[in-house]
């Protein structure tokens, strides 16, 4: 055992990715965040999450930005601290299993842009969907995160969690995070979840637990008197609520302490004032989900997933039926063999209860997602599915046994194909094979000058005495967690019509 209870604690700031992905519905532009990366840089972090998640999606579909643009800008401005993102195994930054070229090449230009850290997730923790990704990682050089997400069950408990960080490890992981994305973990269950760890491997261990049920900041105290290599934190002022414990509230509790970060709360305190002048720009997208959600606790519903369920039942008039459907989801969970709720299960859970309590008959409509799920085409259920429900979903048709990507062909050579003139390069291609119509649509914006404000173009047009006739185009009004599922949702149209469940 490596016993790090007299080292200095070391902190990975999401501040850049994951907390305005939580709070703001990932919709920080790239200009607001350069201002304060190299203040940033200087601190002395472990990483600085800043990309991946739903970023990716957000910046195409909402933003009119490139993420590869602004990978590529943050990495010039940040060059002591390494870049750390988010990869969600075969799904790579979307929400379906994509072809191992897919991947491949995501990962490959993602390395050259300057990712650094790439923390590796399977919705299911099936690591059939994350070794492909953790070779091609591994083979480009860079660090190897692969996580364990988190949740509670009766088929999930620390010593499965112990295993599968034994086989990640393995499998050639750098580190292995403990991911609580629903912030279920407590203090308690943390401390013998790392102290297990710990005993079982020589890889560092980090820790990644959102504040939704209150018990995040506690659960990174405990687990680092377990000795936790690392833990995630945002910048006060995108700290708390569905995102993660505050980074100067943590420095201040392990001051003068063994596990002392070492980081100065001057410089922090800084850079937080500046988040927070830069967060008021976001409030149309900010939910009304501010506090601790003790629901997550009885229902292991995520705040945001919570809140939007509501707001969603209110468009249909169907307010009433909420108890209904919180009793609905861990049901419907159960059935599907107790999947984490985390991207895209947290999706396609939601929605088959929320089908379930709205058309008042159980399982009479089924998505083509469940149907997939059921199939074993997202990867093998934690546990098994209930036998009258498989049977409503797929009939008498065969669960798939193999990794699911070994169906899938090559999809590159057919992106680049049907792209055409629209890529400027390799990147422009992955983006398209990952997200088809809206990046489409962001580069036929980029080719004619859409992506450029209204008033720039005047500017310009001003200069040049050019007529000033391109618009800014509108961006549809949506809710502040939507964001996050927002490719998923919206390519399917279900029911609620727009995206609405926190994920990862």
């Amino acid at each position: 055992m490596n016993d790090n209870r007299v080292t200095p604690l070391k902190i990975t700031d999401t501040v850049l990715r994951d907390g305005h992905q939580s709070l703001l519905a990932t919709r920080m532009r790239t200009e607001d965040m350069l201002p304060v990366a190299e203040q940033l840089d200087e601190i002395g972090f472990w990483s600085l999450e800043v990309w991946g998640g739903a970023t990716f999606d957000t910046c195409l579909r909402f933003l009119n930005e490139d993420p590869w643009e602004r990978l590529r800008q943050l990495k010039a401005h940040i060059t002591k601290t390494p870049l750390q993102m988010l990869l969600r195994g075969q799904n790579v930054v979307g929400y379906r299993n994509y072809a191992d070229d897919v991947l491949e090449r995501f990962i490959v230009k993602a390395r050259e842009n300057g990712m650094d850290v790439f923390r590796i997730f399977d919705a299911l923790n099936d690591i059939r969907n994350m070794e492909t990704a953790m070779r091609l990682v591994k083979r480009e050089g860079a660090h190897v995160q692969a996580a364990v997400c988190y949740t509670i069950s009766p088929v999930h408990t620390v010593d499965t969690f112990v295993e599968m960080g034994k086989r990640l490890a393995e499998m050639g992981a750098d580190s292995i995070c403990i991911k609580d994305m629903a912030g279920l973990i407590t203090p308690y269950v943390a401390f013998e979840l790392v102290s297990k760890l710990k005993a079982a491997l020589t890889v560092p261990i980090h820790l990644h637990s959102h504040y939704t049920s209150g018990m995040a900041s506690a659960a990174c105290v405990m687990a680092a008197e377990a000795g936790v290599d690392m833990i995630d934190t945002a910048i006060s002022t995108l700290s708390l609520a569905t995102s993660h414990p505050a980074t100067e509230t943590m420095v201040a509790i392990f001051k003068d302490t063994p596990r002392d970060t070492g980081l100065d709360l001057e410089k922090l305190s800084k850079i937080a004032a500046y988040i927070g002048q830069a967060r008021k720009k976001y409030h149309a997208f900010e939910s009304n989900f501010v506090g601790v959600d003790t629901n997550v606790l009885t229902f292991q519903i995520p705040g945001g997933m919570y809140s939007n369920l509501a707001s969603q039942l209110r468009e249909q008039n169907a307010l009433d039926k909420l108890p209904q459907l919180l009793e609905e989801i861990p049901r419907v969970r159960a059935e599907l063999g107790y999947p984490p709720l985390v991207t895209p299960s947290s999706q396609f859970v939601g929605t088959q209860a929320a089908l379930n309590v709205i058309t008042g008959e159980r399982y009479k409509v089924i998505p083509k997602e469940i149907k997939a799920y059921v199939k074993g085409l997202y990867g093998k259920s934690p546990g098994p599915i209930d036998p009258d429900v498989q049977k409503l979903v797929i009939g008498d048709e065969e669960v798939v046994q193999c990794r699911p990507a070994d169906l899938l062909a090559p999809e590159m050579e057919k992106a680049t194909r049907e792209l055409g003139s629209l890529a400027t390069c390799e990147e422009d291609v992955i983006s398209y094979a990952l997200f088809g119509p809206v990046a489409r649509e962001f580069f036929e914006k980029r080719a004619t000058g859409d992506l450029l404000e209204k008033e720039v173009v005047a500017a310009i047009a001003a200069a040049l005495a050019l007529p000033a006739n391109v618009s800014q185009p509108v961006e549809e009004h949506v809710t502040a967690a939507d964001g996050e599922d927002s490719g998923w949702m919206m390519a399917r149209r279900s029911w609620l019509n727009r995206p609405s469940w926190r994920h990862e």
